[in-house]
């Protein structure tokens, strides 16, 4: 039987750690069991307790604090997950007591990871390796997607990720419980858009620059690559229909064991013997 894991990305600030915590949480209210994994080597808080922590491999501080490597902030983060990823026997060792179990993995913010260096898809190579079917779920903060240049460069973003990793793909618009009033109008429109009508509403930019809106947006309309569902964390009901939309990506449902409805009838029958 495959084992089941989301690869959990984003920018910084974007609220990885704080869906994944309410996940677990929901798992729960749904009597499904799930473990959260922190990938993070600079995290500092989290509300939840992992069943693995990157940081009892490899911290950033300790990086940065070598005299020899020199490394600043960015540079220790991405060299801790260089080093994790010639020592994925580590995690292996981790994960061997929660051999069915659903596996959330909390990773950094550093865009980089995600796009040109090929760290997060050795992770997604291993996985698959060890039986996992894994989905990615990539968030973008909806306070930021306020105007349609933000919109394009998070889809960008977003867009880099999927074609990278090469696994099931949704996308998040998660914080959805902060915007309010006029922001939150501006942020709906975003969530199902038409990429050629947002262009339209960045007249104000260079023709140079409305000339690769417009293309990147043909990109996006035509191909259907991207689309964004809302999370509130507040709301159980948003959470479980993103975790519908994921588990629906990986094929969770169809690999559950078939339990036969109990049959009140028989009992009476049992008892009448």
């Amino acid at each position: 039987m495959p084992k089941f894991a989301q690869i959990v990305m984003g920018p910084a600030g974007c609220g990885k750690s704080t869906y994944c915590s309410n996940l677990v949480k929901h798992l729960q209210i749904v009597r499904r069991t799930g473990h959260v994994v922190n990938l993070d080597p600079a995290a500092e808080v989290f509300d939840y307790d992992p069943i693995a922590d990157i940081r009892d491999l490899i911290e950033v501080d300790d990086v940065m604090e070598d005299a020899e490597l020199k490394f600043g902030p960015n540079g220790g983060l991405v060299f801790c997950m260089e080093y994790f990823c010639q020592n994925f026997e580590w995690l292996q060792e981790q994960l061997d007591d929660f051999e069915n179990d659903y596996i959330i993995f909390d990773c950094p913010g550093q865009i980089e990871l995600y796009t040109h260096i090929p760290v997060m898809r050795k992770l997604v190579d291993t996985l698959q390796s060890w039986d996992f079917r894994v989905c990615g779920v990539f968030l973008i903060d909806s306070q930021f997607m306020v105007d349609c240049a933000k919109y394009f460069s998070g889809t960008l973003a977003a867009l880099s990720a999927m074609v990278n990793l090469e696994i099931p793909h949704v996308n998040v618009m998660s914080k959805m419980d902060l915007v309010k009033g006029h922001d939150k109008q501006l942020v709906e429109k975003f969530l199902d858009p038409n990429p050629h009508e947002l262009v339209a509403d960045i007249h104000h930019l260079p023709p140079k620059f409305q000339k690769l809106n417009k293309a990147i947006a043909t990109l996006i309309d035509d191909f259907s690559l991207v689309r964004f569902l809302p999370l509130d964390i507040s709301d159980e009901e948003s959470m479980g229909e993103l975790l519908f939309t994921i588990d629906s990506a990986i094929q969770f449902d169809e690999e559950q064991e078939v339990r036969i409805p109990h049959d009140p009838d028989e009992e009476d029958e049992g008892w009448e013997d």
